[in-house]
C-alpha cells in the first residue's frame, strides 16, 4: 500500500459575504483518490474523493487519474498567485471548496463538495494536532539548519584564517627567496667583473721584448742566406748534366744505300 502524503493549507475566504476568514484544509493524498478536511475553528467538514468520482472528473477533463490528483494536491497543498478560492454554501450545512486555474488560456474551476463532519471536535483536533506536528518538525528542522549553518560559518572563517596564514607565509617566503637570489645575483656580477679586470691587466700575446725581435731578424736572415746557396748550387748541377749529356750524344751518319746501275 502506498505512503499518503499530507498538506494543510490556510485560506482567507469571505464566508457568507462576511470579512474574509481563515479556513484550514488538511488534505490526505492517495494515488487514486484524496480525502480533504476543512475547519474554521468551530465547524468542520469533510470531503472523500472516492477512485470511481476522482476518474469520472478526470475523463472529463481529458486527464488521468493521476494528473488530476497532481493538479489537485498543487492547488490545494500550496496557495497559488493568481488563483481564486472560495468556500460557499452548498445547502443542508454543505459547503463548496472551489479554485481557479488556467489550462490553455482558458481559466477554468474545480469544485468539490464538504459535507459536515459527524464530529466537528475530533476534525477540528485532527487538523489542529497535524499543525503542531508540522510546526514541530519545522522548528527541529530550522534548529538542525542553524546548527548546520553556525558550524559551517566556523568551518568557513578556519579557512579564511588559514588561507590568510598560507598568503602571508608564501609572500614572506617569496621575499626571503627573491632576497636570496638578489645576494648570489650581485655576488656573481662581482666575481664577473673581478675576472674581467684581471684579464684587463694581463699582457697579450703580440707585446714581445726587442731581444727577441732581433733573435727573429738573425734566423730570418740566415735562412735567406742558406735558401739562396741551395738554389745556385741546384742550377750548377742542372747545367753540368746538360753539357754531359749533350757531348755523350752520338752524330748522325750518312745513311748507306745501293747504286743503281
Amino acid at each position: 500500500m502506498d505512503t499518503p502524503k499530507y498538506t494543510c493549507l490556510k485560506l482567507e475566504i469571505p464566508i457568507g459575504g462576511s470579512e474574509p476568514e481563515p479556513v484550514f484544509v488538511k488534505g490526505t493524498w492517495y494515488p487514486t483518490r484524496f480525502d480533504l478536511s476543512v475547519t474554521d475553528g468551530l465547524q468542520a467538514w469533510t470531503c472523500n474523493a472516492t477512485e470511481e468520482e476522482v476518474n469520472e472528473r478526470a475523463s472529463y477533463w481529458d486527464q488521468t487519474a493521476l494528473d488530476y490528483i497532481d493538479l489537485a494536491e498543487r492547488y490545494i497543498g500550496f496557495q497559488q498567485p493568481g488563483s481564486v478560492y472560495g468556500f460557499s454554501d452548498a445547502g443542508n450545512g454543505c459547503k463548496r471548496l472551489s479554485w481557479t486555474f488556467e489550462k490553455e488560456g482558458t481559466k477554468l474551476e474545480w469544485r468539490w463538495k464538504c459535507y459536515p463532519s459527524s464530529d466537528s471536535k475530533r476534525t477540528t483536533a485532527e487538523v489542529l494536532d497535524f499543525l503542531m506536528d508540522a510546526n514541530i518538525r519545522l522548528s527541529e528542522e530550522v534548529v538542525w539548519k542553524t546548527e548546520s549553518f553556525d558550524k559551517l560559518k566556523l568551518e568557513a572563517e578556519k579557512c579564511l584564517a588559514q588561507s590568510e596564514k598560507l598568503n602571508t607565509e608564501k609572500s614572506e617566503f617569496e621575499s626571503e627567496i627573491y632576497a636570496k637570489f638578489v645576494m648570489v645575483l650581485n655576488s656573481k656580477k662581482a666575481k664577473i667583473r673581478e675576472l674581467r679586470d684581471r684579464l684587463s691587466k694581463q699582457p697579450t700575446t703580440t707585446d714581445q721584448s726587442p731581444e727577441g725581435e732581433e733573435e727573429k731578424e738573425e734566423s730570418t736572415d740566415r735562412t735567406e742566406s742558406f735558401d739562396e746557396r741551395s738554389d745556385d748550387e741546384e742550377t750548377e748541377k742542372k747545367s753540368g748534366a746538360f753539357a754531359s749529356s749533350s757531348k755523350d750524344a752520338p752524330t748522325s751518319s750518312k745513311p748507306r744505300g745501293r747504286k743503281r746501275k
